[in-house]
């Protein structure tokens, strides 16, 4: 029989939101660029993502091939060929395996997952929600241990027992409540055609991408993302009967950009649209800073630990 940890019950609620690139794994994956020579002439050149967070806003000595956005991060979305985002995971879990420094924020999603607590990835890339998801898959099975794995499964079917109502005998196999379980997560790439759509379906967004510059939108995107995961965790406490519930959610990212427009977006709208909720924003493009810098933290409550 397996195991149901039902003392989840007394835990508070705190989810996360994660961007992936240089925050849980330093993924291969390089931007096609071109930067401006002494002697005038433009020079092709591979970015990895630390660098072009440096460099972006930076249109005098850097410019995409022949101005084209879409062919510098053509290795940031999905491909016929090749899965790109699932196998530059797996090449960046390999470098792990072999003593290279993870991100940040990797063993914050180890233990977010282990406890079996919603989450969400947030990245500036092009790929569909399914290959993130396939990738958080592949974070599971090569770095939870077995025991951290069974630990997850007593986890998820705590929570299933208490917030679905799911009782002894009638839990689906490891599999299908794993399935579930990140059914419930959220997986945004910023830049997928899908994403995009649904963003500038929104009527509040549409005001701010007509009038939001090209260098601005990759943020404004963020914004979009985090709000849809608040939005659902809010409505899935409000149908568990657990609104009343201490709640916190935490964002973290390494590009100082994005920091500063969430943090701004934070105060300005979401600590004020979900006041029972803590927000906390962590910085972590200081690498050596091993779990990021606090520089946010709005809502009402004060939980200890977060």
């Amino acid at each position: 029989m397996s195991y149901v940890n039902t003392a989840v019950a007394s835990r508070d609620f705190k989810y996360y939101i994660f961007d992936w690139d240089d925050n849980i794994l330093h993924m291969p994956t390089k931007i096609r660029m071109e930067r401006l020579e002494k002697d005038g002439s433009w020079r092709p050149v591979d970015l990895s993502t630390a660098t072009f967070a440096l460099v972006r806003s930076d249109g005098v000595n850097y410019r995409p091939p022949g101005g084209d956005w879409q062919e510098a991060f053509r290795n940031f979305e999905d491909s016929p060929k090749r899965d790109n985002f699932l196998e530059d995971t797996r090449a960046a879990l390999a470098r792990i395996a072999a003593g290279e420094k993870p991100g940040p924020s990797f063993n914050a999603l180890r233990k977010t997952l282990r406890e079996g607590r919603l989450f969400a990835i947030v990245t500036a890339r092009g790929h569909s929600p399914d290959a993130l998801k396939r990738a958080v898959r592949l974070f599971i099975d090569s770095v939870l241990t077995d025991e951290e794995k069974a630990e997850m499964m007593s986890n998820l079917r705590g929570y299933r027992q208490w917030l679905d109502g799911v009782g002894d005998g009638e839990f689906g196999t490891d599999a299908e409540e794993l399935d579930y379980y990140l059914s419930m997560c959220r997986y945004s790439a910023v830049t997928y055609e899908g994403f995009k759509r649904r963003m500038a379906a929104d009527p509040i967004y549409q005001e701010k991408l007509a009038v939001a510059s090209t260098s601005a939108k990759p943020e404004l995107a963020k914004e979009f993302a985090i709000r849809d995961f608040v939005e659902h965790v809010f409505h899935m406490l409000r149908r568990s009967g657990n609104l009343g519930r201490a709640v916190s959610i935490g964002f973290s990212d390494d590009d100082k950009g994005n920091v500063k427009s969430v943090s701004s977006y934070i105060r300005s709208e979401l600590s004020k649209r979900f006041e029972g909720i803590k927000f906390v924003v962590y910085d972590t493009s200081d690498r050596s800073l091993s779990k990021g810098r606090k520089v946010c933290v709005s809502g009402q409550l004060n939980l200890p630990g977060f």
